[in-house]
């Protein structure tokens, strides 16, 4: 059986998912989504998913509207935001209360994010 950690990334970006997949899924069990409510009904069916990254500008619903939904139904799994722009208030409020435990620069910073995830697993 596959016991690595399964991870899910949302970006409403093809070559984005697509990058982070093939960066990280020698490590992970990675999962990708292009849209908000993808990545709702796909945590639904896989439950044990334990890491989740989110794109903060995307249609319909930003990261941090989907995390804030995400995280009523799964209020214990690591939740994190990636941003190719600087932190917006949103994201500082979503941090200092605790909605996201750490948000990322775009273009991703590899290194940063494996660093990160290992640190939670920890």
């Amino acid at each position: 059986m596959d016991n690595k950690v399964k991870l899910l990334y949302v970006d409403d970006e093809d070559i984005n998912l697509q990058l982070f997949q093939i960066h990280f899924r020698k490590k992970y069990n990675v999962f990708i989504c292009s849209s908000a409510q993808d990545g709702l009904e796909l945590m639904n069916e896989h439950e044990d998913i334990n890491i989740i990254i989110s794109d903060m500008k995307m249609p319909q619903m930003n990261g941090i509207e989907f995390i804030k939904k995400a995280k009523e139904r799964f209020p214990n799994k690591k939740y994190y935001i990636l941003t190719g722009f600087d932190i917006t208030k949103e994201i500082q409020d979503a941090l200092s209360t605790g909605l996201i435990l750490k948000y990322f620069r775009k273009p991703f910073n590899i290194e940063e994010i494996d660093g990160t995830i290992s640190q939670v697993l920890e």
